[in-house]
């Protein structure tokens, strides 16, 4: 295993407060959690944050939409991804938050400031959108038309989601108002820009020698770079986000892609608060020997690669990303997710249904890690009922149930003797934890899994081989040996697979009596004493499958 620094910062991407999470939010978001539990069971100090991004457009549309003030959609919608982050899909957030707290106000207007004072923030008039049917300026997301790259023609007034470009609304073409469908006209209005500009050749330079990023994000922002960077605009005509620090603007709002990024800086302050060490986020911003990762979806790229670093340049003494980890898109039965059309598997409906631990491993062994990928409801259940089930569960289940039914006493360490077969299977186990470790340190956690699931089939292969079952009436040693062996193996895994199915791998500790320790590292049980066996996954049937396919787009 792969000996790394010592404190682990971990950011995921604020999801927008406008809609309910469905499984392509989660796709770009699980690593991070994978991550952080490996490094506290390695015994790193982390710490990992979000939040719920309550500001911006997206809300503003969803609540014009409804007919109701923004703060009612953002409230509603942060305290479902709070129980769906924190309750269902069991991550491990230091702190989950929002950017409507006065401390990420005062985090943002700190930002604001500081960088103006720097020279790194200037006002300037510019021509913006302005719907004269709607009688207001458009913000960049209520401004939709053809992307000017790749002809794209749903693009929005600030990025293009077919290409990922980033745009200012006056480069599309036949742009609209996407309220009523008019055609603005354009008005000058006074805004703030960062002066983005002045950090190309910082940039370039730290991106040519960055490591560990995905190629998706290092391709990706290479390519933005080579096109020049331009200043962009951080304020916006709008009554929703927080206000610039400033008096006579007080009709326009800090812009939501300059505030959101700030959220990773403050929900560390945040954090910090509720330790009683209010500068506890030291040790992870202001210290070099410290590890930043960063995960999100493709769409995210240029946000965590240019324009957040760019912010932390100007702002100084504050650590730069370390590692950027980007997913690709993931599609739905070979199609785009559309939330429009419907065509999405919504994360409060899933759960309600489907255990948690079983999408969590669905989307690391066939998700968009490294190319798109897609969820289809059949490969699901292949994938639960085959594999999870079929190569873990069923292990763990058919061990304990006969330990527990035939050796109720338990097995002890000082009775049993080993022979070579299972000496080799518990050095492959102990191998495993530098194998996977480095995998997940790396993000590359297919592999990773895959590593766990081949030790899995090597131990079902194990119990084929010294058939306990049939030896305990003739040989009761070498069943013992065999039961001990294998439990061995299942305890062992419960640490290996905790960073992606962490419920199910409680369940195999509570079987077995124990508590989960603090290590990253092969551990003997002296006893294996079972106290109770459950099933650790329910199987996924046909007329399930086929009833969530029929519902899809309803």
């Amino acid at each position: 295993m792969t000996k790394q620094k010592n404190n682990i910062f971990i950011a995921l991407a604020w999801p927008y407060a406008n809609g309910s999470l469905h499984l392509g939010h989660l796709a770009g978001l699980l690593g991070g959690d994978i991550v952080a539990r490996y490094y506290r069971l390695a015994g790193h100090k982390v710490l990992m944050v979000s939040g719920s991004d309550c500001h911006g457009t997206p809300i503003a549309v969803e609540a014009d939409k409804q007919g109701v003030e923004p703060a009612v959609i953002a409230s509603k919608y942060h305290t479902e991804f709070k129980d769906i982050f924190l309750n269902k899909l069991n991550f491990s957030f230091d702190c989950y938050t929002t950017t409507t707290t006065k401390n990420h106000e005062q985090a943002v207007q700190e930002f604001f400031l500081d960088l103006q004072k720097k020279g790194y923030i200037y006002s300037k008039f510019e021509d913006l959108a302005y719907c004269e049917t709607c009688q207001r300026f458009l913000p960049d997301r209520y401004v939709e038309g053809e992307c000017p790259k790749c002809q794209f023609i749903s693009a929005r007034g600030d990025q293009c989601d077919n290409c990922g470009a980033l745009l200012d609304a006056n480069q599309l073409i036949k742009p609209r108002c996407k309220t009523c469908g008019s055609t603005p006209i354009w008005k000058p209005s006074e805004h703030f820009f960062l002066k983005l500009s002045a950090f190309q050749a910082q940039l370039e330079k730290w991106v040519s020698k960055s490591e560990g990023w995905r190629p998706n994000a290092k391709n990706f922002t290479l390519n933005f770079l080579k096109e020049g960077l331009h200043d962009r605009a951080i304020t916006r005509d709008t009554n929703w986000g927080i206000d610039i620090p400033l008096d006579g603007y007080e009709a326009k709002k800090i812009y939501v892609w300059f505030e959101a990024v700030i959220g990773y800086f403050s929900a560390s302050r945040e954090w910090a608060e509720s330790t009683g060490n209010a500068q506890a986020w030291q040790e992870f911003w202001q210290n070099d020997s410290c590890l930043h990762y960063y995960f999100h979806g493709k769409d995210n790229i240029p946000f965590h690669t240019v324009i957040w670093p760019a912010m932390l340049m100007a702002k100084e003494a504050l650590h730069l990303p370390d590692r950027i980890i980007s997913s690709e898109y993931l599609t739905l039965e070979k199609k785009q997710l559309s939330k429009s059309r419907h065509w999405a598997v919504w994360l409060p409906d899933f759960l309600a249904k489907f255990e948690a631990d079983t999408i969590r491993y669905y989307l690391v062994i066939s998700g968009p890690e490294t190319s798109d990928a897609d969820f289809s409801w059949t490969e699901y259940q292949v994938k639960v009922n085959t594999e999870l089930i079929g190569k873990f569960g069923n292990l763990a289940n058919r061990v304990f149930s006969f330990v527990n039914k035939h050796c109720p006493d338990g097995l002890v360490a000082s009775d049993i003797r080993l022979d070579k077969p299972a000496e080799d299977l518990l050095k492959l186990t102990e191998e495993a934890f530098t194998s996977v470790g480095d995998g997940i340190s790396q993000a590359k956690f297919r592999d990773s899994l895959k590593v766990i699931l081949n030790l899995a089939e090597s131990a079902n292969r194990y119990l084929e081989e010294t058939s306990p079952w049939k030896q305990i009436a003739t040989d009761r040693q070498s069943a013992e040996r065999a039961l001990y062996t294998a439990s061995q193996v299942i305890y062992n895994l419960a640490t290996l697979l905790n960073p992606f199915i962490p419920q199910s791998t409680d369940k195999i500790l509570a079987m077995l009596g124990q508590e989960r320790k603090q290590a990253w590292q092969y551990t003997t049980l002296p006893a294996v004493q079972i106290t109770k066996v459950e099933p650790l996954f329910a199987r996924i049937e046909d007329a399930v499958v086929e009833q969530e396919f029929k519902a899809l787009g309803q």
